[in-house]
């Protein structure tokens, strides 16, 4: 697990000049075993159904957000947007960074 927390660190500290370790051990620690898997441990921002995934099972489900799609899936593009240099995007980094910027921190804490 230790090495799922050092790459999402350093994914996170490219766009978190602060990052929130107990945060991201947290979310490290409950998308273990999803990390592990190659496929499901990235974000195709181009596949609308990717998308829609973190829409339904990580913002409504998991942060319990209740906004409509339409700006939830702004979000998600908004993140994607700023991932948008790197090659492979992280569900993790990508977690993250939805977590913090709907201040859910307190899901995983």
């Amino acid at each position: 697990m230790s090495e799922i927390f050092d790459k999402a660190l350093e994914g996170v500290k490219k766009y978190d000049n602060n990052p929130d370790e107990a945060l991201l051990q947290k979310m490290a620690k409950t998308y273990a075993i999803v990390m592990r898997n190659r496929d499901a441990s990235g974000v195709a921002c181009s596949d609308k159904a990717e998308k829609a995934t973190v829409r339904k099972n990580f913002l409504k489900k998991k942060l319990g957000l209740t906004m409509s799609d339409a700006d939830l899936d702004s979000a998600v593009d908004e993140v994607c947007q700023t991932m948008s240099a790197d090659r492979f995007k992280s569900r993790l980094v990508m977690y993250y960074l939805l977590t913090k910027k709907f201040g859910k921190e307190s899901v995983f804490i």
